[in-house]
């Protein structure tokens, strides 16, 4: 089993790689197939809702047939396949098909980690477990940085890709072989998503999924390459470099919010602070824009750092999830955070496209970001209703 969550953690790790690596391949697309900011946006929000969809199909799967079939299946079909026809593409349309596939076949990784971990380690550690595999997992935001930029330079893009296909259908085979589903308890409770839906203690931290992951998810995966380049005339290394610092920062961010809830006593005050600190830092952009390619930098790796509450946030709600709803109460949760980085990213394509006809660069950009902030603020203040319990 450890060699099981060991593959899994490095198949989410190329998860984390394929929903941010759009930044970095933003250029080369654009001059190759013709691929533009719109069409790379729509296809990063597809990813992200293809994978949010299919949180509930693979959380019946998982209380079902569990993690082992669930994941490796999907993986090698949807993950692999999609990066395959990523590789070939030669338009838009194929980009945008290829991110659904590889949403599909990624959608079921971490929340088969998550699985294993509630069915066979004490509550009382699951934030901690949860926190270092998303930690860990995030080395895939830092390969599809600047290492990604170099292998694009030296290989080119579509072999880069092409390999990274091959490397994935390795890893699903990996889980088939070595991943065991966890025993069920003999006589154990039956139940549906409907009695999770029922509980009105899990709506608060509904809302609050839907806007934790989002900002630093859409900023990292999409807008910190067009930023850069419009603002400051940044190249494609300068671009790495820029995604690399900020991926870094989401990793130490997940290390951080791990052990948060028994260093402050509780869940609720460090998710309350981290995100409002990331609500401010949003709001800067827009009261007083960064001067210098490094101060952004900056300000992007510090929302990198706070806003990576995700696996604290799913701590939470899944504290009041019972034991035999737990595949279908993590991957309800994962819905919502997926579901809302799926729909800013959706959302901030047309939204800044519109924003840019009236205003210069700077100022388009800043209140796109003004208005993630609110977005954040108002689920903060429907979470801060939340009963915070550590368990």
């Amino acid at each position: 089993m450890r060699a099981g969550i060991a593959f899994l953690v490095v198949a989410y790790t190329l998860s984390q790689f394929y929903r941010a690596f759009l930044a970095v391949l933003a250029p080369a697309l654009q001059a190759d197939i013709g691929a533009t900011t719109g069409d790379l946006a729509r296809a990063s929000g597809l990813w992200f809702a293809a994978f949010a969809l299919m949180q509930l199909p693979v959380g019946w799967a998982l209380d079902t047939i569990g993690p082992r079939r669930t994941a490796s299946v999907l993986f090698l079909v949807g993950g692999a396949g999609g990066a395959a026809v990523f590789a070939m593409a030669e338009g838009p349309g194929a980009i945008t098909l290829a991110m659904i596939l590889i949403g599909i076949g990624c959608a079921p990784i971490l929340m088969s980690t998550y699985y294993i971990y509630a069915r066979q380690f004490s509550p009382a550690v699951f934030g901690t477990l949860a926190g270092v595999t998303v930690g860990l997992s995030s080395l895939g935001n830092i390969l599809s940085a600047a290492p990604l930029a170099a292998l694009i330079e030296l290989f080119g893009w579509r072999q880069t890709v092409g390999a990274f296909a091959g490397f994935t259908a390795l890893m699903a085979l990996a889980i088939a072989v070595l991943v065991r589903d966890p025993p069920k308890p003999l006589g154990e409770a039956k139940g549906s998503l409907l009695d999770l839906v029922k509980m009105p203690a899990l709506w608060p931290l509904m809302a609050m999924m839907f806007v934790c992951y989002a900002p630093a998810a859409g900023l990292r995966g999409l807008w910190i390459s067009p930023y850069v380049t419009e603002i400051f005339g940044a190249d494609l290394s300068r671009i790495g470099m820029a995604t690399l610092v900020m991926g870094l920062a989401m990793v130490a961010g997940n290390f951080l919010y791990g052990p948060a809830d028994r260093l402050f006593g509780g869940r609720k005050r460090p998710i309350l602070i981290g995100n409002g600190l990331v609500a401010l830092l949003l709001l800067s952009f827009w009261i007083a824009p960064p001067s210098g390619l490094w101060t952004s930098v900056a300000l992007f790796a510090a929302i990198g750092l706070l806003g990576a509450s995700y696996p604290i946030v799913i701590s939470h709600g899944r504290s009041f999830c019972p034991p035999h709803l737990t595949g279908r109460g993590v991957t309800l949760l994962n819905l919502f955070g997926m579901g809302g980085a799926g729909v800013m990213q959706f959302a901030s394509g047309p939204t800044f496209a519109a924003l840019s006809q009236t205003r210069p660069p700077v100022e388009a950009y800043g209140t796109l970001f003004a208005i993630i902030a609110v977005m954040i603020l108002i689920g903060l203040a429907i979470y801060s209703r939340a009963e915070d319990r550590t368990g």
